[in-house]
C-alpha cells in the first residue's frame, strides 16, 4: 500500500505541473488543498454566502500557510436569490443540489473578471475515494464506485463553458480513475483514532505536507461550506406547504424547494424535455436518462444504483 500512495502522491503532483492553471476554485476543504499546496502559484478563489460558512476561515489559514494570493468572493443573499434563474438557464436543471452550483457559478464567474481563462477543481475525488458519509452504508462500494466512475458528469463544467474558462480536473484524469479503481474499500474509508475518515488514502498521501488539522479535517459539503445552503430556507418560504400539496405538476418534487426551482425552470426553460431514442422517462420529472443512470440531471432523482 506504501507503493500506491507514493503512486497517487506523484501522480498528482505531475499532473499538476503539467496541467496546472492560474487560478484554483478553493474551498479549503481536503481536496482543493492538495491540489493548492501542489499548485501554490494559482490565484484562490474563496466564495462565501454574508460571510457565513466555515469555508472562507479554512481557506485563509490554508493560503496563509502555502503563501497563496487569495481571493474572497462574498455573494449577498439578494444577488444569490437573484442569480437562481440564470443558473438553472445554464444547467438547465432544477436539481435540489443548486446550491453547490451557485458557489462554482460565483467563483467562476470571479475568475472571469480576473482575466483567468483557466481554473483547477477537485471534482472527483469524492466520489472516486468515497469522500461521502452515504457510501459508509453501501455494502459492495468498490462496484459502486466503479459504476459511477464512468457517468461522472460536473456542472462545473457547464459554468466553465459559460464563462468560458476551461477546467483541470486531476482527479477525474483516466490514469488518476484507473488508480482509484484498483483502491479497495478498506483504503478508502478507515478508521483512524475515534474517526471513521473518508478519502483515508489521499488524506495519507498528502500527511505531512499540510498541518495535520487541514489533512484530517471533515467533509463539508460546498454549500455548507460556501454557506450557500443558507438559501434553502430562504427560497422554501417563497413557496407554502398548501401549494406543495396541491401541485399539479406530474414531478417528484422533494420538497418547496425543489418546487420553487421547478417554477423557475418553467420560467426560463420550459417544458421538460421528453425521452430520446435510447432513453428511459425519468420518474421523476419524465424527462430522457439512459438505462445505466443513477441520476437525473435535470430534476435530481436519484435511482437505485443496482
Amino acid at each position: 500500500m506504501e507503493n500506491t500512495i507514493k503512486e497517487l502522491r506523484d501522480m498528482l503532483s505531475d499532473k499538476m505541473k503539467i496541467d496546472g492553471a492560474p487560478g484554483i476554485l478553493f474551498s479549503g476543504g481536503l481536496d482543493s488543498s492538495v491540489l493548492a499546496y501542489l499548485r501554490p502559484q494559482s490565484k484562490a478563489i474563496t466564495v462565501s454566502l454574508d460571510s457565513s460558512g466555515e469555508d472562507i476561515g479554512a481557506a485563509r489559514a490554508i493560503s496563509e500557510f502555502l503563501g497563496m494570493e487569495l481571493h474572497h468572493v462574498d455573494i449577498s443573499a439578494k444577488e444569490a436569490l437573484e442569480t437562481v434563474p440564470e443558473v438553472i438557464k445554464i444547467l438547465r436543471s432544477f436539481d435540489p443540489a443548486l446550491p453547490n452550483d451557485m458557489a462554482v457559478y460565483f467563483g467562476l464567474r470571479q475568475a472571469k473578471n480576473m482575466g483567468i481563462t483557466k481554473m483547477i477543481a477537485g471534482d472527483g475525488s469524492d466520489e472516486l475515494f468515497a469522500g461521502y458519509d452515504y457510501m459508509r452504508d453501501i455494502s459492495d462500494l468498490d462496484a459502486y464506485i466503479k459504476r459511477i466512475s464512468r457517468e461522472m458528469v460536473f456542472n462545473s463544467n457547464i459554468i466553465g463553458d459559460y464563462f468560458g474558462i476551461e477546467m483541470v480536473q486531476p482527479f477525474i484524469e483516466r490514469d488518476v480513475v484507473e488508480l482509484a479503481l484498483s483502491i479497495s474499500r478498506d483504503w478508502k474509508i478507515k478508521k483512524d483514532k475515534d474517526n471513521i475518515h473518508g478519502k483515508w488514502i489521499l488524506r495519507k498521501a498528502f500527511e505531512g505536507a499540510l498541518p495535520e488539522k487541514f489533512i484530517w479535517q471533515r467533509k463539508r459539503p460546498l454549500e455548507v461550506g460556501s454557506g450557500m445552503a443558507n438559501m434553502r430556507r430562504m427560497l422554501s418560504e417563497k413557496i407554502s406547504q398548501e401549494e406543495l400539496q396541491k401541485t399539479q405538476y406530474k414531478i417528484k418534487f422533494f420538497n418547496r424547494e425543489h418546487l420553487y426551482y421547478y417554477k423557475v425552470y418553467r420560467s426560463v426553460i420550459g417544458d421538460v424535455p421528453p425521452p430520446k431514442d435510447g432513453e428511459e422517462r425519468c420518474v421523476g420529472c419524465g424527462t430522457g436518462i439512459l438505462p445505466s443512470s443513477i441520476h437525473c440531471r435535470v430534476c435530481g432523482y436519484v435511482y437505485d444504483w443496482k
